[in-house]
């Protein structure tokens, strides 16, 4: 389910689309729905990136939620360098929503090092991607 078909699209503060996907940014978390058969990877991830860092800022700490609505390919070797280059990322969580995008979420898990990071619904992710930046230690209310 795309994120604006879901209850939650009426809690969209902004969004962004260009040639790779679209940004629906909420206060602490951003949904991110890459096209189909995009390759993400470090020649284009700061589209994605640059629009995080300008949203969020230099200092609060924030989630992203890749909502897996289409096929695409991510290049996991890059994981922690799109982690330095989110400069606040505190959280991320990764929705499949067919087998192939469970599959890729799971791979995915695996790279991060953080806690699980693969999710059934887009409502699962939001819910324990938030608790996860509200108990940062540096989360405020704005």
């Amino acid at each position: 389910m795309k994120i604006i078909e879901s209850y939650l699209s009426n809690q969209i503060i902004k969004s962004v689309e260009n040639h790779i996907g679209s940004i629906f940014f909420f206060n602490h978390i951003a949904v991110v729905e890459l096209n189909e058969g995009i390759h993400f990877d470090l020649s284009n991830a700061s589209l994605i990136i640059d629009e995080l860092n300008s949203y969020f800022g230099n200092s609060q700490p924030y989630g992203v939620i890749t909502n897996r609505i289409n096929s695409y390919s991510v290049n996991l070797i890059d994981t922690p360098l799109y982690k330095k280059l989110a400069k606040n990322l505190y959280a991320y969580g990764v929705v499949g929503h067919d087998l192939a995008g469970k599959m890729n979420a799971e791979m995915e898990n695996d790279f991060c090092v953080s806690e699980k990071v693969d999710y059934d619904t887009i409502y699962d992710a939001i819910n324990e991607v938030y608790e996860k930046v509200k108990n940062s230690g540096s989360f405020s209310l704005n």
